[in-house]
C-alpha cells in the first residue's frame, strides 16, 4: 500500500514545529487577533484546527491539493509523489484563520495558502467569498487577486463543530503592512511586517506606490454599467499585502469578501440617461475609494488611524489610471478616464465633493469604530481631493 504524505504543523513559524502530544497542540485558538475564541461561544483548540486542515487536504485522495499542484508544475501527479505536506497556521483574521501550505515533491516546495472559516460570521463570509474569487478570475484578466482551487469542509474531531475552507494561491514574498510610528524621526509611516527579513519602513515613494496600485486594482474590478464593486476591504484587516523587490513594491490583493452593486440600477432606454447613472455612481466610488484608503489600525491592531495626504495623491493616480484600462462601452467620446476627469471639473466643487462625502459617511454603520476619525478629518480631505483633482 502506497504510503501517504507526511503531515507536520506549525505555529506562526515555519520552525516552530508542533507535535501531537505538546501543550501547544491543545491549547484554545483565539476568534481573532484580539479576542479569545470563548468569546463566541466555540472552542476550538490547535490541534482540532490542524486535525481539521488534514482532512480537508486529504479529502478524494487529496483531489484539490494535486489540482493545484498539477497546475503549478505544469504536469499531472498523483498524491503518492507527495513527500510531505507541511501546515504552518499564520495568523488569527477578523474572518479567517490562514495556514501556509507546503507541499514537497523531489525536494522542492510549492506554496499554497489555505484559508480557514471557523466562527459562524466567518463561515458565512468564506462560501461568498470564494464564488466571488472564482467569478473575478473567470471575468477579469488581472493577476492582482488569488487564483483558487477549491473549497470544502471539514468537522472538528470530538464535537460537532464544522469549518469550512479553501486552498488558494500563495503569493511568494508579500507581506502585510500597516501605519506604524517610527521612532527615528518621530513621524507615522508604513511599516512592512516582514517576518524573513525583518520589518522595515516604506519609503515615500513606495507608499505612494502602494496606495496607487492599491486603487488601480480596486477600480480595475470595478464595472461601470452595474456599479458592481469589492467592498467592504480593510487596510486594518491586511486585505492587501506587498512585495519590494529592487527597491519597487508590488500590490496584491488577498481576499475579496463581496462583489456587488453599491446601489441598485434601473435600467432605461435613455442612453443618455445611463450615461449620468454611470458618471454619478463613479464619483461614489471615487470619494468613498478616496476615504477607505486613509483607514488603518495603528500597528494592525491599535486604535483607527488616518494616513497623510499622500494617501490621496497614489489614490487619484490609480483610480485613473484603472479606468484608462477599461472599455467605456461606446457611451462617452473621449477616453473614460479624461472624460471623467473633465466632468468632474465642470460639474463639481470643493462644496460638491464635502457634501457629498459626508452623506457617505452617514451611510456608514454608526457604532462602527472609524466614524468619529472620518468626521474629524472628512472636511479638509474633500479641500485637498479636490485641490489635487485640479492639479492633474
Amino acid at each position: 500500500m502506497p504510503l501517504k504524505p507526511q503531515f507536520k504543523y506549525f505555529l506562526y513559524r515555519s520552525d516552530n514545529l508542533i507535535q501531537k502530544n505538546s501543550k501547544l497542540w491543545a491549547i484554545p485558538l483565539p476568534t481573532t487577533r484580539k479576542q479569545p475564541q470563548k468569546a463566541t461561544g466555540i472552542s476550538v483548540t490547535c490541534g482540532d484546527y490542524f486535525s481539521a486542515v488534514h482532512s480537508f487536504l486529504e479529502q478524494n485522495r487529496f483531489e484539490i491539493l494535486t489540482s493545484a499542484f498539477s497546475k503549478s508544475i505544469n504536469r499531472q501527479i498523483i498524491p503518492e509523489e507527495i513527500e510531505e505536506i507541511r501546515v504552518c497556521l499564520i495568523k488569527h483574521g477578523e474572518f479567517y484563520h490562514p495556514s501556509l501550505i507546503e507541499a514537497v515533491l523531489n525536494k522542492h516546495s510549492y506554496k499554497f495558502v489555505v484559508n480557514v472559516a471557523i466562527s459562524v460570521t466567518g463561515r458565512d463570509c468564506i462560501e461568498r467569498e470564494y464564488s466571488s474569487l472564482k467569478r473575478l478570475g473567470n471575468d477579469f484578466s488581472s493577476s492582482s487577486i488569488p487564483e483558487i482551487y477549491g473549497y470544502g469542509e471539514a468537522r472538528v474531531k470530538k464535537s460537532r463543530h464544522t469549518m469550512s475552507m479553501f486552498l488558494g494561491e500563495w503569493f511568494e514574498g508579500f507581506n502585510e503592512f500597516h501605519i506604524s510610528h517610527d521612532g527615528s524621526d518621530n513621524k507615522y509611516k508604513v511599516l512592512v511586517w516582514d517576518s524573513e527579513k525583518g520589518n522595515y519602513f516604506l519609503s515615500p515613494d513606495n507608499t505612494l506606490e502602494l496606495y496607487r496600485q492599491a486603487a488601480m486594482i480596486l477600480t480595475g474590478y470595478y464595472d461601470i454599467e452595474t456599479f458592481e464593486q469589492i467592498f467592504p476591504w480593510h487596510h486594518a484587516a491586511g486585505d492587501f499585502v506587498v512585495r519590494l523587490q529592487n527597491s519597487e513594491a508590488e500590490l496584491k490583493l488577498i481576499t475579496v469578501r463581496q462583489y456587488a452593486p453599491m446601489f441598485a440600477k434601473e435600467r432605461d432606454e435613455n442612453t443618455g440617461r445611463d450615461v449620468e447613472m454611470i458618471l454619478e455612481a463613479l464619483l461614489v466610488f471615487l470619494l468613498n475609494l478616496s476615504i477607505r484608503m486613509r483607514l488603518d489600525r495603528l500597528n494592525g491592531v491599535g486604535d483607527i488611524v488616518w494616513s497623510d495626504d499622500i494617501a490621496i495623491q497614489g489614490t487619484l493616480k490609480g483610480f485613473f489610471q484603472g479606468l484608462r484600462r477599461k472599455d467605456s462601452t461606446g457611451l462617452f467620446s473621449d477616453s473614460f478616464d479624461t472624460y471623467f476627469h473633465d466632468y468632474l471639473l465642470s460639474s463639481c466643487t470643493e462644496k460638491d465633493f464635502y457634501d457629498l462625502s459626508s452623506a457617505i459617511v452617514n451611510s456608514y454603520n454608526p457604532l462602527a469604530p472609524e466614524i468619529s476619525v472620518i468626521r474629524q478629518n472628512i472636511k479638509k480631505h474633500a479641500e485637498v481631493l479636490f485641490n489635487a483633482l485640479t492639479s492633474i
